[in-house]
């Protein structure tokens, strides 16, 4: 009976064991899921463009928190903007980024500034942008620099026409460099020559 015991101590060691090993197995293969989103995240501009602390009255007083709003971008034409809420100015930073890294858009571009003039709207907030020559730099203020530089646009000019409210210029931005349109893709749909739609300082260049 005594070797019987034993045997099955030993029996019901040895599967503990190897469950522990398919755990550590199956950690290290998660951290090595892992990895290519790090490496994204590291690839990506992040930046923290305002932060606001928020009050809401309850039964007992004021509870506290505070608003973050950052813009993500990979400098590449992709942008995205996210608004995350917490206690802690940590935490809604987070809550932000992971936001706007969920929310990213292809922005067309054409070289170095962008293939038309937009205007868009958002809340009070209203931005117009218009394309610039090469070396005109970024002409913008608070609240549209960080999203057209996150995206990767370095020649644009720039006005806020309506609020001052950094969060809905912000939006009014993000918002304006979703409704740019591709002017090849969109000869195509039209079924016209692609030098119809083609902005003038493109012909210029295309054809001296």
């Amino acid at each position: 009976m005594a070797e019987r015991e034993r045997s099955s101590e030993r029996s019901g060691s040895d599967r503990r064991a190897g469950d522990n090993r398919g755990d550590k197995r199956g950690g290290r293969r998660g951290r090595r899921n892992d990895r290519p989103e790090r490496e994204e995240r590291e690839q990506l501009d992040e930046r923290v463009v305002d932060i606001v602390r928020t009050a809401k009255v309850v039964k007992g007083g004021r509870r506290f928190a505070f608003r973050a709003c950052v813009v993500v971008g990979d400098r590449k034409g992709r942008v995205g903007v996210g608004i995350g809420k917490a206690r802690e100015v940590p935490d809604a930073i987070r809550k932000a980024g992971e936001r706007a890294r969920k929310a990213m858009v292809v922005v067309p571009m054409l070289g170095s500034t962008i293939p038309h003039q937009v205007q868009a709207q958002f809340g009070a907030g209203e931005v117009l942008l218009k394309p610039a020559n090469p070396g005109t730099g970024v002409i913008a203020g608070r609240g549209v620099r960080p999203v057209i530089e996150a995206c990767g646009i370095n020649d644009i000019l720039s006005k806020s026409l309506g609020s001052t409210n950094v969060l809905n210029v912000v939006q009014a931005t993000f918002v304006a460099l979703q409704e740019l349109q591709d002017f090849r893709r969109e000869a195509q749909n039209r079924g016209v020559d692609v030098q119809q739609l083609a902005p003038f300082w493109f012909k210029e260049e295309t054809h001296g």
